[in-house]
């Protein structure tokens, strides 16, 4: 189903959902912890639109390998903050000059990085590498899965354009002074979750700043409902039953939702990572909720500086120049 206000519903896809969460709804009750890492190792499957052939299925592989490559690279920049914030500045350069050189660098630039700043928030460790491997496992189970979907005669969406040249010089010098802030004011304040804001500045700017803005919009008020669902969520002290139910419901509304103008993923997927804290974590719920807030409306506010603003000064005084010599 398909309204005008911008969200896509398929039922289909919400099958598809329940069958890729299956392994954590049956693991949650016995386990909450592994049972919300199974949960976790599916996200980028479930939030990837299906492609209508079985074939080109197999980019979900590709899709969940970067994932983890992501995530063990920041994971590893995590344990020197000095080094973290250089690297992810330069990686940020390195993945929007190499952009437009084909569907793959698009996925480093749109996928890794945004898996970087979140690994941030996991210094190496056998956890880390743990959630790592979730991932791989989740991605193969769920390209196992997705092959006993039917086709469809539907072609590919085609890929977004990507600017070239000095542009995307420009962009990602913008994109990595923003997450490089980002980081470093999550290690300055010694942050729980460093690479939460981090991932937000990856994940929100664009090089469009018309994109920026409506995706800061966008993800700032679905993480903000995430988060305060998972909140409320934890507040009712859920059995260990209902969590796997309520995990398994969410990860297939992700999935059916996937193909919306609305930027509702977010949602989604910061309600089972933040759960996935909660489980593990002492803190109140609220404190919880607040921290994420905070850090989500850091990331947003940094992205619309430097995605949004700064091209626009740029673009004022490039104006000017022009006229001055004229």
């Amino acid at each position: 189903m398909d309204d005008q206000s911008g969200l896509t519903w398929r039922w289909s896809r919400f099958g598809l959902g329940v069958a890729f969460a299956l392994p954590a709804m049956v693991v949650t009750p016995f386990s909450p912890t592994l049972g919300l890492a199974f949960a976790v190792g599916v996200l980028p499957a479930a939030a990837f639109r299906l492609p209508p052939r079985r074939r080109g299925r197999a980019v979900i592989l590709l899709v969940g390998a970067l994932s983890a490559v992501g995530l063990l690279l920041g994971s590893l920049l995590g344990t020197v903050p000095a080094v973290a914030v250089v690297g992810v500045f330069v990686a940020a350069v390195l993945a929007s000059i190499t952009a437009a050189h084909g569907r793959l660098a698009q996925l480093v630039l749109i996928l890794v990085l945004p898996m970087m700043g979140i690994g941030l928030s996991f210094p190496w460790s056998p956890a880390a590498v743990g959630l790592a491997l979730c991932i791989v496992v989740g991605t193969v189970y769920a390209w196992l899965v997705s092959l006993l979907w039917p086709q469809r005669d539907e072609p590919p969406p085609a890929a977004a354009p990507v600017p070239r040249g000095r542009a995307m010089l420009v962009y990602g010098i913008l994109l990595g002074a923003a997450a490089a802030i980002a980081a470093a004011v999550g290690f300055l304040l010694d942050l729980e979750h460093v690479g939460w804001a981090t991932a937000a500045v990856l994940l929100v700017m664009r090089p469009v700043r018309g994109q920026v803005i409506a995706r800061s919009i966008g993800r700032a008020v679905s993480v903000l409902v995430g988060a305060l669902a998972a909140a409320a969520f934890a507040l009712l002290a859920p059995g260990d039953l209902l969590i796997g139910v309520v995990v398994g419901v969410i990860v297939a509304a992700l999935c059916a939702s996937q193909e919306s103008r609305w930027y509702v993923a977010p949602g989604f997927t910061t309600f089972i990572a933040l759960t996935f804290i909660l489980v593990n974590s002492s803190g109140a719920p609220g404190a919880r909720f607040l921290e994420r807030a905070l850090e989500t409306l850091l990331g947003v506010g940094l992205a619309l500086f430097f995605g949004a603003a700064v091209p626009s000064l740029l673009s004022l005084f490039a104006r000017r120049r022009r006229s001055m010599s004229v």
